[in-house]
């Protein structure tokens, strides 16, 4: 019983300093702009492709409808969008884990806070991405309702998209290397 009693006060220790010590956040010369979602960068030397989190926006090569019914390439433009957000960078980015891809999970800014745009909550603001958790929600129900981006007509969610068109990770390249 002491045994587990240690262990438990272990873990509310381990989970308190967990939530007290806020992600590392860097200042990162932006390299390039992959797509909607995914950047890469210069950290300690080396090239660094970071994937935002809590977004999921249009894949590059995905149409959506409109409200008439015609097609928009909203991948491409959901590129463009993130190049214009950024600028020319350097962005401030809290770094949070890796995902399968060995992509970096990051949240960006243009500047450190207090300024600066949040990136992610900028694309998805505009239409270009929708939320994929909780942090985004009050900008993905303001781009329904004044339909923006992908909001203005039919589209399918990134994830079935790309479900529905699964390509090998080595086919992954830069749209305009």
């Amino acid at each position: 019983m002491r045994s587990l009693a240690a262990l438990l006060v272990l873990a509310v220790f381990a989970l308190a300093a967990w939530s007290w010590f806020p992600a590392p956040v860097a200042t990162l010369p932006l390299v390039h702009i992959i797509d909607g979602d995914s950047l890469t960068v210069r950290h300690d030397g080396a090239t660094l492709t970071i994937r935002l989190t809590d977004i999921d926006a249009a894949e590059y090569l995905q149409d959506c409808g409109r409200a008439d019914a015609t097609r928009w390439p909203c991948g491409r433009e959901a590129r463009a969008m993130l190049v214009k957000i950024a600028g020319d960078g350097p962005l401030t980015c809290e770094i949070a884990a890796k995902d399968r891809y060995d992509r970096t999970l990051a949240a960006c800014r243009t500047r450190p806070l207090p300024g600066g745009i949040d990136i992610g909550a900028e694309m998805v603001r505009l239409g270009g991405a929708v939320a994929t958790g909780d942090a985004y929600r009050i900008e993905e129900a303001e781009a329904r309702a004044k339909r923006r981006g992908i909001w203005q007509g039919d589209f399918v969610r990134p994830a079935d998209w790309r479900a529905a068109h699964e390509r090998p990770a080595t086919a992954l390249t830069w749209p305009d290397a």
